[in-house]
């Protein structure tokens, strides 16, 4: 039985790690064994970040809908209860696009959210 080299394969899983690590400085971008070390290290910043992304979008809708409900007399969480019970449905991502974009139709929001808060009480 003939013997198998295993320079094909080798040579291939080389190629992927090195076109992975296109774009970095030093050797990390053409020497495999650094550029393994380098790939390995991004590829754990990535799969963290993709987590770390939704929080922090997050926390920039919320101080966008703070802000903009505070120039309409409501601090943010007095705001997110007055949503709540008025039944609107708009998530945050929504309602900091429209405190941004569109303020006449934030303001609605704050004047039904301002209602049902009376209503409550």
């Amino acid at each position: 039985m003939a013997r198998v080299k295993g320079g094909t394969t080798a040579h291939a899983r080389h190629r992927k790690i090195i076109k992975m690590a296109k774009g970095y400085r030093g050797r990390s971008n053409n020497c495999f064994r650094i550029a393994v070390q380098r790939v390995e290290k991004a590829l754990q910043y990535a799969y963290r970040d993709r987590r770390n992304k939704k929080r922090d979008f997050r926390r920039l809708w919320i101080q966008r809908i703070n802000a903009a409900s505070r120039l309409h007399g409501l601090t943010y969480s007095r705001f997110m209860n007055g949503v709540k019970k008025a039944g609107i449905e708009v998530d945050r991502k929504m309602l900091a696009e429209l405190a941004v974009n569109d303020s006449n139709a934030f303001k609605a929001i704050v004047g039904e959210a301002e209602k049902a808060l009376k209503k409550a009480a």
